[in-house]
């Protein structure tokens, strides 16, 4: 998604948007503000990670992320 937001699907089948601006001036995060290599992340097991291997804790991103609301 534009703006370094990605659109995840958890598996209980909820639909839920998260922004990694506010991570983008973190530790090993600051090396997605590359827009190439945050367009990298992928699903790993129960999680999203990037080439460089940074990811995430899957609960991190399920509380710090907005429902996606159906139109």
């Amino acid at each position: 998604m534009p703006n370094y937001n990605l659109n995840l699907t958890f598996e209980n089948g909820e639909k839920r948007q998260f922004d990694m601006n506010p991570y983008l001036n973190q530790g090993v995060f600051q090396e997605l503000k590359d827009i190439s290599k945050f367009n990298t992340v992928r699903v790993s097991f129960d999680t999203i990670e990037w080439e460089n291997e940074v990811d995430f804790d899957p609960e991190i991103l399920y509380q710090n992320s907005e429902k996606i609301l159906k139109d």
